[in-house]
């Protein structure tokens, strides 16, 4: 399944979420166990320009979404806990968006 999340990014922080965004580029090895460990396939991160400031559109293929959450969630790989404390920091709560059209064979 693709599920799509949205988050205000907080003023003055996009450069802390992108500077944390590229050190994850250079830790692959450790990204991928983090996926593993919840049955994710494939993730996304894009920074939204927006006239009330930056969005973050994080996209996730996952098997059982609630189940990848819920192992991200309880993980205690090094990587995990930093990327949830750096999203506590950089981001407001999340926005909700419901899809206007979605279709699946």
């Amino acid at each position: 399944m693709l599920t799509f999340s949205f988050a205000r990014i907080r003023a003055g922080q996009e450069d802390r979420l992108r500077d944390w965004l590229a050190e994850l580029a250079t830790r692959q090895d450790e990204a991928r166990q983090s996926l593993a460990q919840e049955g994710t396939r494939h993730e996304q991160l894009y920074v939204l320009p927006g006239a009330e400031g930056a969005v973050l559109v994080y996209v996730m293929e996952a098997e059982d979404v609630q189940r990848a959450y819920s192992a991200y969630g309880a993980s205690q790989l090094p990587i995990d806990l930093e990327h949830q404390a750096v999203l506590a920091q950089v981001l407001e709560a999340p926005l909700v968006i419901a899809p206007l059209y979605e279709c699946s064979a």
